[in-house]
């Protein structure tokens, strides 16, 4: 967790809480996938997971270009940033999801507004808001009742995924709702980034309206129906 203590739940807990959080999961991944592949068609660097954005920046010095490193190196401070922010607005007393996380999604629509009119101006810019967009989302749902989902990366998914496969040939019990939910955060982010792709090719950054737009509705959403949206189990904080 980066700025919370998780919060331990049964299966049943789990499994009651939690039935909205598939297509939850599975919107955030697209959403990721889609503003990533727009930054990279913008810089191309990765903005959505900093293991891409931190080997740039070392060939970036090795190779003296010290403008584009001085670059890199802004998307990865924008990317802490934006988890900082989500430790600031959602908190860690209550990992139980509310109005904070509609408040944290909401300024994730804002970031992503803002990286549109930038980078449609002409300036480069503003990829470092689109990553501290994504590093704002990743960090919010990383406190979800204390579960560890990362939704703007799957490394550790496909790891998950890997090491599953490894117990179900070892004749192991393999969790198959948990490994159907990681596939699917994984595809999704496929198809956002490939759907990105296709659509910046088409109309350029100003694409990052549709993602900009979403946020904001589903923030929005959250903070005005807050039970409703994430089960009636979430407080109205």
């Amino acid at each position: 967790m980066p700025y919370s203590h998780p919060q331990l739940l049964t299966r049943e807990q789990a499994l009651g809480r939690n039935r909205h959080l598939l297509p939850g999961a599975l919107a955030f991944a697209g959403t990721a996938g889609f503003i990533n592949s727009i930054a990279l068609g913008a810089f191309g660097s990765p903005v959505s997971h900093m293991t891409g954005a931190v080997s740039y920046l070392g060939l970036e010095f090795a190779g003296g270009r010290l403008r584009t490193a001085a670059a890199t190196f802004t998307i990865i401070i924008a990317f802490m940033l934006g988890a900082a922010l989500a430790g600031l607005i959602v908190g860690a007393q209550d990992l139980a999801p509310g109005r904070r996380f509609g408040w944290a999604i909401l300024c994730e629509g804002g970031l992503l507004a803002a990286a549109m009119f930038v980078l449609t101006s002409g300036h480069s810019s503003g990829v470092a808001l689109i990553a501290m967009a994504c590093g704002l989302q990743n960090a919010t749902t990383s406190s979800y009742f204390g579960l560890m989902i990362r939704t703007t990366h799957v490394t550790g998914t496909v790891t998950d995924i890997g090491v599953m496969l490894g117990h179900g040939l070892r004749h192991r019990h393999v969790e198959r709702r948990k490994l159907v939910f990681m596939v699917g955060v994984v595809a999704a982010f496929g198809a956002g980034v490939w759907i990105g792709a296709l659509a910046d090719a088409r109309w350029g950054p100003s694409v990052l309206a549709v993602a900009a737009a979403g946020c904001a509705a589903a923030g929005i959403s959250i903070v005005l129906f807050p039970r409703w949206m994430m089960g009636r189990t979430a407080p109205g904080k």
